[in-house]
């Protein structure tokens, strides 16, 4: 779920003293918890590998200080109001998998009139995204911890979001693995139902087979249509960051894929599929960039008009 596991921790805090609590009690008492979703829900494989790491000082006050705040379970026992999560009806996007936070907290910065709803489970990752915001005052940015297949499919209602980024998900290189990778036909379905029409899907990699891979299933995939005129590849947009780690990787030699596909909405089939359940207004007039508005723009508009922020 989080290309956390080729993050480096940030190296500007000292690591946080050892912990005296008694066995079982949680690490942070306000802050994430180590299984939000428990048992409640059926085992599956799953796309992400949490690991444990040193947190730091800094890291650990942000987790107790802002958690409560800005931060939140996957526990999948209630249906989030969007607009209440965030205390406005900006449109939101959900980012699955954002390591140590640094280009979720710059997009954020860059654009604060979009929502940011970032999944992870890399806690030294948490408190540095959430230390990040706080810094930087960015009050459109929440930190939620778990399974993002959980807050998809029972904590979102349908046509929820304005966007998804995946960016630098675990490639899962051996061929037994493949079936945990998270750009999977099953998993494009499941997000096809949260999407709004004309919502962006946007992925990035650098394993150039697993790039392959998402184009090939997201080209197939009858709820997505690909932004590119060619049907291929797109340049970097100008509101994803180029991260410290991407960095390392070009300078290496590495090709860094990014993908742009735009949700569609079948005149034959109904976009919601539980009228019982409601769902959060949106706005396709209001301001923010168009590669999150509902209109349904040329394959090309996203790559060729400029963009400021995400």
């Amino acid at each position: 779920m989080s290309d956390s596991a080729h993050t480096p921790d940030a190296p500007d805090s000292a690591p946080a003293p050892r912990s005296t609590r008694p066995k079982g009690e949680p690490r942070f008492p306000d802050g994430p918890q180590a299984d939000p979703a428990g048992s409640h829900f059926e085992r599956r494989i799953r796309s992400f590998q949490p690991r444990r790491s040193r947190v730091t000082a800094g890291q650990a006050d942000a987790l107790q200080r802002l958690w409560p705040k800005w931060g939140l379970d996957i526990d999948g026992s209630r249906t989030l109001d969007l607009s209440e999560l965030f205390g406005n009806a900006n449109p939101v996007v959900l980012e699955i998998g954002f390591g140590m936070g640094e280009a979720t907290a710059q997009m954020g910065a860059d654009d604060p009139d979009t929502n940011i709803l970032a999944v992870d489970v890399h806690t030294p990752g948490q408190g540095n995204l959430l230390n990040l915001a706080d810094r930087n005052g960015l009050t459109n940015i929440r930190v939620a911890n778990g399974d993002a297949i959980i807050l998809l499919r029972e904590m979102l209602v349908p046509d929820a979001l304005d966007g998804l980024r995946v960016y630098f998900p675990d490639p899962w290189p051996k061929k037994r693995h493949h079936k945990r990778r998270l750009i999977q036909p099953e998993f494009l379905t499941l997000a096809a139902t949260r999407l709004g029409p004309g919502a962006l899907l946007h992925c990035a990699t650098d394993w150039e087979p697993y790039a392959e891979q998402m184009l090939e299933v997201l080209t197939a995939h009858p709820d997505f249509e690909n932004t590119q005129s060619d049907g291929g590849y797109a340049p970097r947009p100008a509101f994803r960051p180029l991260t410290r780690f991407e960095g390392q990787g070009l300078d290496k030699g590495h090709v860094v894929n990014d993908l742009l596909f735009r949700r569609v909405q079948h005149q034959d089939v109904p976009l919601r599929e539980h009228h019982d359940v409601p769902s959060r207004d949106h706005h396709p007039e209001q301001s923010g960039p168009a590669e999150f508005r509902r209109e349904q723009p040329a394959p090309s508009d996203v790559t060729e008009q400029p963009t400021t922020g995400a």
